[in-house]
């Protein structure tokens, strides 16, 4: 029988005998049917009845696969609160309900869906539970609290604080003049762990400021606290009600909550008192949380560091005793202190404890090693260089260069040393590679030597073993780049002979040149020894990693392969290994970013996932979704729509969408018909929830989400989320006034201060723009440039800034504002830049790490070449793959030719004139390597510009070219190959050829081949030239030099004649 042709209240009269016969996937049929229509006021009664008939042990089944249904769809409000009614009343007469383990698989595996909504609580108190019962339901709670996922322990954090909050009347439960409701344990006793999941706004509506003071002092709940982790703000405010008592001791407050001290409470302490806050601030506080480049620092670190700065301003005493305990609380030294407070003598006795500090600020750095240097302190051994520790980033290039390669090549193997130069800008790296290589002549001996934060700044060209043997254990160790390891993959896997013991980082350096390496019938064991280390390929080195592993045929067991290998199959390649579900499984959980997203291969994939899962129109539901992985961040639009809420957790990890599927997921998160609600009843934990899609919602969304959730979001989320400096920026802007007044002067409680510019919030606070202006006048940022531009400014609050620099420095910015500029570069212009004293290389290379536009590039280099600079290996490293096409002739002659040995350049997109001269002077560079296999993988790059007796040479060498390097080859030379010596420069890729027959380059050079020859080649090229005929083609690319149009004038001038004989033969025959 359908449960739709009967009532709640007809099913509730039923026998009981009849509830047990009815499948587990009753329950979720008849809420179907009575969702459509509302719930009648004898419904909730209707519940308890119905339910009191069914068996524990039968009802918790079908909760269950009523939770597998709906739990990513939101239920009716109305009806959850129906059937919470009933669920109430039976849940608390199952046997053993009040034990952890019951308690558990009935609130996570059965009542999921129906705790999201809080009013659900609301039930409880209208069955008049009293306080005191409702305590012993958060105690019992609070015993699973740990085993539940953090959504289901906030939903059960909203029910219990719907509960405590519905009736603004009452006392929430306490009541100083009911003894079992006085205790001010009131924290432990009806919200215990479940408090991490509170806002300070939550707390506000649980009493009134000297009530909460009263709880927050009680030792139970500041115990509790104390092993808890609260949100930022609430813990900031937790600190806060016990730190503004009266002489509250701070000896006192947990170490949980040390690190939410508050500025202002730090202030006026004795000598000992600071020294006491400062050894627990060091031995509690994560100091230098890391964070993704570009992004705003860790707002947790940020406050430590305002709680440091403020903490020591008024401490006078900067013994070297005073300096060395106050461990990683000695950044809250400011660089004014450092220059003005501090005797260079002082400093250089506290060295070897300031030395062991993480997260020095460069500004912080670069004023204590110049105080070192000016009081005396010398760097002569590799010791005095190393007793630096943490502080060496204060060096600069020319510094470090001004040292003995002997100096570098001694601190950098004491253990010590090397495990501070992580956090080292790469400027200084570089020169440390510099300096330690120009002493270590031998490949194997250098990479024994150098430590692994420098092990990715050795230039390739300095990793070709030639005839030398490689140490494997001193390689796996390293943390190679891709092109680095192809320099000696080819050694490697002909020395070993286990390939489970190559590392991740020597595995991804595989190459189709180095296949001649490995045996054929080894290949496989390579490919599943990289699904082992879980090697992430290129499309290049999978393209060919398959044409191997399948020489022999397709593999049975495909699983045991590189899953990206897959994007290259089709489920009938896949049917010895599996179903074609298995196959799109497997598929969704590759990287499938490996092929472009316009990629046909790509978009193939997708449409042959769908048909596999039998998608009814365009609605994916959870189970598809699922299977479909990555593969999901190609749905179109009308997909998404389609999909509802279902695909929003799926999407949030996508990172880029095209404009239509952008629309499609504001549409979706706009009608508010998801779990997530509408925008307008968002709150911070919704936002988090959301971060990977907050860089698509948009004005028109943004514009509807509470301020307060969205401030409280930045504070105390945002900088958990991998969001950048710009999408930030974008958030903030949404709390700009669309009208403001003009401020004339800045407010008193925003003056500009260090605790300001070491806030990462600072944007926030000078809202609209013009209060920034204002605030600016009398404030100095030169000692913060590293930190303020990545903090999220708004474009005008940007423009301001820019204002305020060029004010400051009107003949040019300083060499450590260059390397932050990130933010400001929209705003700056290419006619700007070709005023500044681009006086280095160093500079150079600071300014375009900043990743500047191809003008600004363009001016930046070409005014440092107009100051006479050289550009030398660092200008050229600076340079660049991404820059080096913006280079003109001029500059491209005076590049000294050594220098291309320690850069690493790719013209593979610039013009045919700068293809030609890299590599001559490329060619030139390597000359000594031409005879190792190493040599491909170095003049790879520069391959473009390469004349035909060049290429024709290489065809000898097996280097097994790929297609997209080989139809890049400058055409005039391509033209002049022989079928023979393009088979030879393609190897495995041959076949390849074939889908590029009818189009440039490779139709024109099929056009001028023998037929014969092609045919040859056994892979089905046409076109060519037929026995018997002459085919004229017309070139259709430009020469570089006069002496092949003068071949080619000779050959028209012969032509006459050439014509002519041809007539004669044929009329005599």
């Amino acid at each position: 029988m359908s449960p739709c042709s009967l009532t709640f209240g007809q099913l509730a009269c039923a026998q009981e005998t009849w509830l047990q016969d009815l499948q587990d996937d009753f329950l979720m049929s008849l809420y179907s049917c009575l969702a459509s229509k509302p719930p009648t006021a004898a419904d909730p009664e209707y519940s308890i009845l119905f339910f009191s008939k069914y068996d524990a042990r039968k009802l918790l089944a079908s909760l269950t696969v009523f939770s597998q249904k709906f739990s990513q769809v939101p239920l009716s409000p109305e009806w959850s609160l129906v059937f919470m009614n009933g669920l109430w009343e039976k849940l608390l007469q199952v046997p053993g309900i009040e034990t952890p383990p019951v308690l558990f698989q009935w609130l996570h595996e059965g009542l999921g869906p129906f705790l999201v909504e809080p009013q659900v609580f609301g039930c409880l108190r209208a069955k008049d539970v009293s306080c005191e019962e409702f305590q012993q339901v958060v105690a019992a709670l609070d015993g699973i609290y740990s085993q539940l996922p953090v959504e289901e322990q906030r939903n059960l954090y909203s029910g219990i604080k719907h509960f405590l909050t519905q009736d603004e009347s009452s006392q929430k439960c306490y009541n100083e003049a009911v003894p079992s409701l006085n205790s001010s344990a009131w924290f432990r006793n009806f919200l215990g762990s479940f408090l991490e999941h509170a806002t300070v706004e939550d707390l506000q509506l649980f009493g009134d400021e000297p009530t909460l003071q009263k709880f927050a002092r009680d030792p139970v709940n500041m115990e509790m606290v104390g092993k808890l982790t609260l949100l930022r703000e609430t813990a900031l405010y937790y600190t806060l009600l016990l730190t503004s008592a009266p002489a509250f001791p701070l000896s006192s407050l947990p170490d949980g909550l040390i690190c939410y001290l508050s500025p202002e409470a730090v202030r006026n302490l004795s000598r000992e008192e600071v020294l006491g806050v400062a050894q627990r601030l060091g031995k509690s506080c994560p100091w230098t949380k890391g964070t993704p480049a570009g992004r705003v620092p860790s707002s947790m670190a940020s406050h430590e560091r305002q709680v440091a700065s403020s903490l020591l301003r008024d401490l006078e005493d900067f013994s070297p005793a005073v300096l060395a305990a106050l461990g990683q609380a000695a950044l809250g030294l400011s660089v004014s202190s450092i220059q003005n407070k501090i005797p260079g003598e002082q400093l250089g006795a506290a060295l070897p404890a300031l030395g062991r500090v993480r997260g020095w600020s460069p500004e912080q750095s670069r004023a204590i090693i110049n105080k070192l240097l000016r009081s005396g302190y010398q760097i002569l051994d590799g010791q005095s260089l190393a007793e630096l520790g943490t502080l060496v980033g204060g060096l600069n290039s020319s510094t470090l260069r001004s040292l003995s390669p002997e100096v570098v090549l001694e601190a950098i193997q004491l253990p010590d040393f090397a495990q501070h130069i992580e956090p080292l800008p790469s400027a200084l790296k570089r020169t440390l590679v510099e300096k330690v290589s120009s002493r270590v002549g031998h490949p194997a001996e250098l990479v024994k030597v150098i430590p692994n934060a420098l092990a990715s700044y050795i230039p390739k060209s300095l990793l070709v073993f030639g005839e030398e043997e490689p140490n494997l254990q001193d390689l796996n160790d390293k943390p190679w780049t891709r092109d680095q390891a192809a320099m000696f993959f080819a050694d490697v896997v002909k020395a070993e002979p286990d390939f489970s013991r190559l590392s991740q980082s020597v595995l991804q350096g595989f190459t189709c040149a180095a296949a001649s390496a490995v045996a054929a019938e080894r290949f496989q064991e390579l490919a599943k020894a990289m699904r082992t280390k879980k090697v992430r390929l290129g499309q290049d080195q999978l393209s060919c990693l398959l044409k191997m592993v399948t020489l022999q045929g397709m593999p049975k067991d495909l699983d045991s392969y590189p899953k990206e290998l897959l994007l290259f199959l089709s489920p009938s390649d896949y049917a010895g290994t599996g179903s074609c579900r298995q196959f799109f499984s497997s598929v969704g959980e590759a990287n499938v970013d490996v092929l472009p997203r316009e990629d046909p291969r790509r978009q193939q994939l997708l449409l042959e996932a769908l048909e596999c899962l039998e998608v009814p129109g365009t609605e994916i539901n959870e189970e598809n979704a699922e299977v479909l992985g990555r593969l999901v961040c190609d749905l179109p639009g009308e997909y998404i729509r389609s999909s509802g809420g279902r695909l929003l957790k799926d999407l949030s990890q996508c990172g880029s969408f095209l404009p239509e599927q952008e629309e499609a997921i504001r549409d979706v998160l706009s009608s508010g018909n998801t779990t997530f609600g509408p925008p307008a009843a968002w709150s911070a934990f919704t936002l988090s929830q959301l971060s990977g899609l907050i860089p698509v919602l948009g004005h028109s969304i943004l514009q509807q989400i509470p301020k307060k959730a969205v401030t409280t979001w930045l504070r105390n989320l945002s900088w958990d989320s991998h969001l950048s400096r710009e999408e930030l920026a974008a958030v903030v802007t949404e709390l700009l006034p669309r009208r403001h007044k003009r401020a004339d002067d800045c407010p008193a409680d925003l003056k500009i201060t260090d605790a300001v510019l070491d806030d990462d919030l600072m944007p926030t606070y000078y809202i609209p723009a013009e209060l920034l202006r204002v605030c600016l006048r009398n404030a100095s940022l030169e000692n913060h440039f590293s930190q303020i531009f990545t903090y999220p400014f708004s474009v005008p609050q940007l423009a301001v800034l820019k204002e305020y620099l060029y004010e400051r420095y009107p003949n040019g910015f300083p060499e450590n504002l260059l390397s932050n500029l990130g933010p400001l570069l929209p705003q700056i212009t290419p006619e700007e830049i070709s005023r500044w004293k681009m006086s280095s290389a160093d500079m150079l290379a600071a300014f375009l790490k900043t990743e500047p536009s191809d003008p600004q590039a363009s001016a930046a280099i070409k005014r440092y070449v107009e100051l006479g600079n050289a550009l030398n290996a660092t200008a050229l490293d600076a340079i660049g793959r991404r820059y080096v096409c913006l280079l003109n002739s001029t500059e491209l002659q005076a590049i000294h030719t050594p220098s291309l040995r320690l850069a690493s350049l790719d013209p593979s997109a610039c013009s045919q004139e700068t293809k030609n001269l890299l590599y001559q002077k490329a060619k030139e560079a390597f000359s000594d390597q031409h005879h190792l296999p190493a040599f491909y993988e170095l003049i790879l790059p520069y391959l473009g510009g390469a004349p035909a007796a060049d290429l024709k040479a290489l065809s000898n060498d097996d280097v097994n070219m790929n297609i997209s390097t080989f139809v890049t080859l400058r055409k005039d030379s391509l033209m002049n190959l022989t079928p023979r010596e393009v088979q030879g420069l393609l190897g495995v890729n041959l076949p390849e050829l074939a889908q590029w027959q009818g189009r440039s380059p490779v139709r024109d050079w099929i056009q001028v081949q023998k037929q014969s020859e092609l045919d040859q080649l056994h892979i089905g090229l046409t076109g060519g030239t037929q026995e018997g005929y002459i085919n004229i083609v017309t070139p259709k690319f430009t020469e570089t030099s006069s002496a092949p149009l003068k071949a080619m004038a000779t050959a028209f001038h012969l032509l006459p004649a050439l014509l002519l004989s041809v007539l004669t033969v044929s009329i005599l025959s």
